[in-house]
Parts: C-alpha cells; sequence; structure tokens
C-alpha cells in the first residue's frame, strides 16, 4: 500500500479558527501526531509519516494556526495558550491517546499538555530537538531568517536559494514543487512565506521566554514514557540542555542522531525515523510483558 499519499480533512478549534489536517491511517496502531516547529508546516513531517504509516502506525500531522493552510488570527491575538489547546483538542479526538511527536515548538507544547493534563492525552511523547531550556543563539538564527525578506521572493528560485543558505547540510535544494506549500503569492506578484507575519510581530515571542518556569514545572510532571532525540549538530540544543531535561525528567531516554542538525528530520529521516520506532517497539512489548 502506498503512503507517500495522506487524506486531507480540517479540524475546528474552539475559537472556529479551521486547521489543516493529514491522516495516514493503515490498518494498525499506535496513533502518531506530529506537531511541528515555529514556522514550519506539516510538510516537514511528509517522510517520517509515509515511513511510519508503512510500518502501520496512523500518523496525523497538522498546520498549527498561523501556519501553512490553517487560519490566521484576525487582529494577530496568537498566544501559546491557544496552541496548547489545539494540541489537546487534536489528541482527545484521537481514536486512542496518541504518541506526540513534537519538533522544537510542538514539542514544548507537548510537554506543556502532558505535565499538567489528567489523565494524560498522550501515551508517550518524543521530543525532537528541544528542552525546557534552549540555547538563545540557535533560536535567534531561527528568527532572523523568519525575519529576513518581508517583500518576498520575485521567483521560487530566489528562494530556494536562501533556504540553501539557511540549511547549507543539504545537498538537494527545494524545487517549485516542494516550495508551492510553503509559499504565497500576494497581489503584487512577489511570493512570501506561509506563516502570518504577526507570529512574528505580537506578544508570541516574548510569551515563549516567560512559559520557561511553566515548562520546566510540566517536565517534571510527565509521566508518559519520553524519547529526546538531538541533532549532534543542533545549536538550540546542547549537552547541557539535555543534561538538565534528563535529571528533571530520569525516566527519560535519549537518542542523539549523528550529523543532524535542529531540522533533524528533514536532516535524517532515516535515522529518525528508526529511532522513533525502536521507542515503539518498546513501549509495544512492555505493554505485552504487563
Amino acid at each position: 500500500m502506498d503512503f507517500s499519499q495522506a487524506s486531507q480533512t480540517s479540524f475546528s478549534t474552539s475559537d472556529g479558527l479551521p486547521l489543516a489536517v493529514e491522516v495516514r491511517h493503515p490498518p494498525g496502531k499506535p496513533t502518531l501526531l506530529f506537531a511541528h516547529g515555529f514556522g514550519q508546516t506539516r510538510g516537514a513531517w511528509s517522510a517520517a509519516a509515509a515511513t511510519m504509516a508503512a510500518r502501520g502506525c496512523r500518523c496525523v500531522s497538522f498546520d498549527s494556526r498561523g501556519h501553512g493552510e490553517s487560519g490566521r488570527m484576525r487582529g494577530g491575538d496568537y498566544h501559546m495558550q491557544s496552541f496548547v489547546d489545539d494540541l489537546l483538542a487534536l489528541a482527545h479526538v484521537q481514536p486512542e491517546p496518541p504518541i506526540l511527536v513534537g519538533a522544537s515548538m510542538g514539542g514544548l507544547l507537548g510537554l506543556v499538555a502532558a505535565g499538567e493534563v489528567r489523565p494524560s492525552p498522550f501515551r508517550a511523547l518524543v521530543l525532537v530537538d528541544i528542552t525546557p531550556r534552549w540555547e538563545t543563539a540557535g533560536v535567534e538564527r531561527i528568527l532572523a531568517f523568519m525575519q529576513a525578506h518581508p517583500d518576498g521572493f520575485a521567483s521560487y528560485a530566489e528562494a530556494a536559494e536562501q533556504i540553501a543558505a539557511y540549511l547549507p547540510q543539504r545537498r538537494e535544494r527545494k524545487s517549485e514543487q516542494q516550495l508551492r506549500p510553503l509559499l504565497r503569492e500576494g497581489a503584487d506578484g512577489r511570493l512570501r512565506w506561509h506563516w502570518d507575519p504577526a507570529l512574528l510581530s505580537g506578544d508570541l515571542i516574548s510569551e515563549s521566554e516567560r512559559y520557561q518556569p511553566r515548562l520546566f514545572a510540566a517536565a517534571a510532571k510527565v509521566e508518559v514514557p519520553v524519547l529526546l532525540l538531538s541533532g549532534e549538530r543542533s545549536d538550540v540544543v546542547s549537552q547541557h540542555t539535555v543534561e538538565e531535561f534528563l535529571a528533571l525528567v530520569p525516566h527519560a531516554q535519549h537518542v542523539q542522531v549523528p550529523g543532524a542538525t535542529h531540522m533533524l528530520a528533514g536532516d535524517a529521516n532515516d535515522a529518525f525515523t528508526a529511532a522513533i520506532a525502536g521507542f515503539i517497539e518498546d513501549l509495544e512489548s512492555a505493554v505485552d510483558a504487563a
């Protein structure tokens, strides 16, 4: 069966915002709920979701509010709690508590939900290159890329050149077909990134810093199995932040993916999905042994 294709649907949040959702649902389980990072879309998970679906997992990915094909907030009033609420709502409509696979922002939202909500909305957590404390330089590099080129690009080739400069570890440049979901053509004919510019100009960025005490408190209360995946070359997660997290969540497992940066799934999808598959096999073995 071909799992490269996903069924498209829409989910309405509690405040009526439509979220674009993709589902790959082979006749198996468990359910994996993929939550992307800030400035990304569900497309960041396409290869990983197809691989895990081929392994028998039901895979659900979505565009967060203000990203990709999901709705934008009128007036640009974005807040972290709304993103947490969206994730909880999506988790609760799954046929079983899903395993959350959360990258960067998506992982932080999952930590809050898993630590604060009982019973846990997730069966387990896979945190992709994120810990409650992050390296400021790495985050600033991401934000600098997102804030550059507010006037957009004249062509897809120009956008591809900028991505190649931002991700020099990638051998292939993105094609126009790959870039189409990431760019929107304005009335002036210029191509601009998919995210709502208000995400960068409002209170959301400063809120993430203020969330750190809440993140630490939530992480200390997480009871479900946790796998932390970090990139060997990440500038967002370091050995120090990993050790700090493992002391806070002593039952967590950690796997470092060789050669990968913060963009771990895109850099090393085979190693990324292999680590998740091994984690799931351990979960299933524990259930069988119980």
